[in-house]
């Protein structure tokens, strides 16, 4: 079976890791959380881990599409570009940090979400643009994650502590401008994880260049999204026996790992959305998929402004609603529940204007 339209499971996919990336986030209380929606402690996964590196994986592949739609631009013109929006998604995630500006600059954590994204996102792209030919981006991107391994290994250890990540963050911007969420300066989104970042998403990227090229054999397609799965997912437990799947630190079986389950769902969403075409359970992704990097950053400005600008009772307005509304109805851990829930869907609605409007912000 041949496919000619556009891929809506991209767009499904893409939108699904938003919401969940946005629901993760944004708990009533991180006091009540369940499980698996934490992130792993150290070593390590939970299904919250997942899905960070899942929207990396969307980045590649929607990056082999959009480049296939534009072989009339020279290579200059593609890094350019390349280079721009890079650019954009730093800046946004980095002024996001600073939001409301009160804080001094030397106190400014550099690195964050939008910020590793942008950084994977430059360093895969000028790398497809350079090297050209799928085998070359491969030799790119195994030795990517080969060298990490090698830097990781020589370098430190795989402790909190003692990890190499940590070292060279401390030493080239210093611990004021790191993540203060491990108890000690240490940032999971710092300078030296951009190497698997950039492989993960030359990862998707040489997914979809291989088996999304139009027009698509269906069957060819979800067979190479479970095979590269499959292979994916066993190279990652192996590797997990001497370099472990950690994704504070975007180890290289954590990039194996999550690469393979999320090839693997992909080829359940390409079969479900683009094959057999049962797409109305999707559209509400769709609206995030259309706008995800858009909505993932309203979701952290809105969280800031309504925790520090609006009270009610003296309660910043999100302890209210939870504290007052979700926790008297669903109780502690599935009123935090319905909160992430909540804020989730009202960051859909503005997503939804934009849909309605056909607005696409290009971040």
């Amino acid at each position: 079976m041949e496919l000619k339209d556009r891929l809506l499971s991209v767009d499904i996919f893409r939108g699904l890791t938003i919401c969940f990336m946005i629901m993760v986030n944004t708990p009533g209380s991180w006091e009540h959380v369940y499980a698996p929606m934490r992130h792993a402690p150290w070593h390590g996964f939970t299904p919250t881990d997942m899905v960070f590196p899942f929207f990396m994986t969307t980045v590649g592949i929607s990056m082999a599409l959009s480049m296939a739609g534009a072989r009339t631009k020279s290579d200059g013109e593609l890094m350019m570009k390349i280079v721009k929006r890079a650019a954009l998604i730093f800046l946004v995630g980095l002024l996001l940090n600073y939001f409301p500006f009160t804080k001094a600059i030397a106190d400014l954590r550099i690195w964050g979400v939008l910020q590793r994204i942008a950084a994977s996102y430059l360093v895969a792209g000028l790398a497809v643009v350079l090297l050209k030919k799928e085998k070359n981006i491969l030799i790119y991107t195994i030795t990517s994650l080969l060298a990490y391994w090698a830097l990781l290994y020589f370098g430190g250890d795989y402790t909190l502590e003692g990890n190499l990540n940590n070292k060279i963050d401390l030493w080239m911007l210093g611990e004021n401008h790191l993540y203060k969420g491990y108890g000690i300066p240490f940032d999971p989104e710092g300078i030296l994880g951009t190497i698997t970042g950039g492989a993960h998403i030359a990862i998707g990227y040489l997914f979809s260049a291989r088996y999304l090229k139009k027009p698509i054999d269906a069957s060819n397609s979800i067979k190479g999204a479970l095979t590269w799965g499959a292979i994916l997912l066993v190279v990652a437990f192996l590797w997990n026996l001497v370099f472990p799947i950690n994704k504070p630190i975007w180890t290289s079986s954590y990039v194996c790992l999550a690469s393979g389950f999320a090839l693997m769902i992909y080829a359940l969403l390409f079969y479900l959305i683009d094959v057999k075409k049962w797409t109305k359970w999707a559209w509400p992704f769709k609206v995030f998929g259309l706008n995800p990097l858009a909505s993932y950053a309203l979701s952290g400005l809105l969280v800031k402004i309504f925790s520090r600008f609006f009270k009610i009772d003296g309660t910043s307005v999100p302890s209210y609603i939870y504290e007052n509304i979700m926790t008297p109805a669903f109780g502690p851990l599935n009123g935090s529940l319905a909160y992430a829930i909540f804020y989730t869907f009202v960051i859909w609605l503005f997503a939804y204007l934009l849909y309605r409007n056909k607005i696409v912000v290009k971040l």
